[in-house]
């Protein structure tokens, strides 16, 4: 059974603050959280510098030896930006960052990312991320992934219909090229109004600002969850995107239940990534793939 190691997993104040569920480690990896570093953004303490810090060498080599793609829309281009910023700040890692999904391109290793579908359908990304493995790129990547864009999942989106069409695409991309490693990834969140200006909405029953829009975006995101936490590689965007770097998780409530919402701090619009926002998310996929990079195949 392939099981995703969490940023989290090695810190059980953490596990809980996040409520991190089948988090578990992946392999061998001394990511050890039980100490934090002060981070370049400011003076704040952010949990995944030390777990980046504890990967060594070896595995950083391997990395760079892999071919991976990674097709995106906007925040895609952040998450892309945020690797760039961390590889200066790490020398040890090593990644051939290039903007393709020319086929030629895979036979010396490579971290291609390409514009993937249209935004505002989801059916385009899911067929679009499908096309580009079957033009060549499925088994020539060892990893391979896409995202959502965060304006794709709205409060109108029928959340079944498009987890059916991509699970049922998946499987036969997974069928048609066993050597590549379909990474999942979960959709990305914005932020939700808050403040004297919600309060008031709430008590006068108007609609409050991104809580319909982000309550989709969570239960697709739970789908996603449900179906390959534990048994596929997992990257939690949503996860990432929705605490603080110090672990305290960014929620709202409807009714009696939580969602989760865009860290403020980690965005300049409401949806995209600030330095910040990047540069949290570029670490942790930077562990995932590391990890995955040891795995035997």
């Amino acid at each position: 059974m392939f099981k995703l190691y969490s940023l989290f997993s090695r810190n059980p104040s953490l596990k809980n603050k996040v409520n991190v569920s089948g988090a578990i480690k992946l392999f061998p990896l001394t990511f050890c959280l039980l100490f934090t570093v002060s981070c370049e953004e400011g003076n704040v303490t952010d949990n995944s510098c030390s777990a980046l810090m504890d990967v060594d060498e070896s595995t950083w080599r391997r990395l760079s030896e892999k071919k991976i793609y990674f097709g995106h829309m906007s925040v895609g281009f952040n998450i892309v930006e945020g690797l760039k910023d961390v590889i200066k700040e790490n020398h040890q890692i090593k990644l051939n960052i290039v903007e393709t999904n020319d086929i030629t391109m895979f036979g010396r290793p490579i971290f291609a990312h390409s514009r993937n579908g249209n935004n505002h359908d989801p059916q385009s990304k899911i067929d679009a991320f499908a096309d580009s493995m079957d033009r060549g790129i499925g088994n020539k990547a060892d990893f391979a992934s896409f995202k959502f864009c965060f304006v794709d999942i709205t409060a109108k989106t029928d959340i079944q219909k498009e987890f059916k069409y991509y699970r049922e695409t998946m499987e036969k991309v997974k069928d048609r090229y066993p050597k590549t490693i379909v990474i999942h990834m979960t959709a990305p969140l914005t932020t939700v109004q808050a403040g004297f200006k919600a309060w008031l909405k709430k008590r006068i029953g108007r609609p409050i600002d991104g809580y319909a829009d982000n309550i989709k975006r969570n239960e697709f995101n739970d789908l996603l969850r449900q179906e390959y936490e534990g048994k596929a590689p997992l990257f939690d965007l949503a996860k990432m995107e929705s605490v603080t770097v110090d672990g305290k998780p960014v929620t709202f409530t409807e009714g009696e239940k939580h969602f989760h919402a865009l860290n403020p701090e980690f965005t300049h619009d409401g949806g995209h990534l600030n330095q910040a926002g990047r540069k949290f998310v570029a670490r942790s996929l930077l562990i995932l793939l590391a990890q995955l990079s040891e795995r035997k195949h």
